[in-house]
């Protein structure tokens, strides 16, 4: 029988400790056995850089940019943690301050 896929999102404002909490349970799970993607939408990393080797672990976002219309494969994206079966992965998105939460520049 296979294993239904369990998913879990962490909502709120910023500078709450949402990538905190988020890769705490995420090494949490891994430890009890579970595979886990750990995803951080941050242009700071903060979601993945406690739980990785290699920092800061390269964004979607920044590798799409610099590819400029190439393809970018999975092993460039996703970045295996110091916990087994725990992979990260950094989606990017605006310079910290800037975009829907954030102050627009003058």
């Amino acid at each position: 029988m296979a294993k239904e896929m369990r998913k879990i999102a962490i909502y709120g404002k910023g500078g709450i400790g949402k990538s905190t909490v988020s890769s705490t349970l995420a090494v949490l799970f891994a430890e009890e056995g579970h595979r886990v993607l750990l995803v951080g939408c941050d242009p700071k990393h903060d979601t993945s850089y406690k739980v990785v080797e290699d920092r800061p672990v390269p964004t979607v976002m920044d590798l799409l940019r610099r590819k400029a219309g190439a393809t970018v494969a999975r092993s460039e994206v996703l970045t295996p943690a110091r916990v087994p079966r725990l992979t990260c992965i950094e989606t990017g998105g605006p310079e910290p301050g800037v975009g829907c939460a954030g102050r627009r520049p003058r």
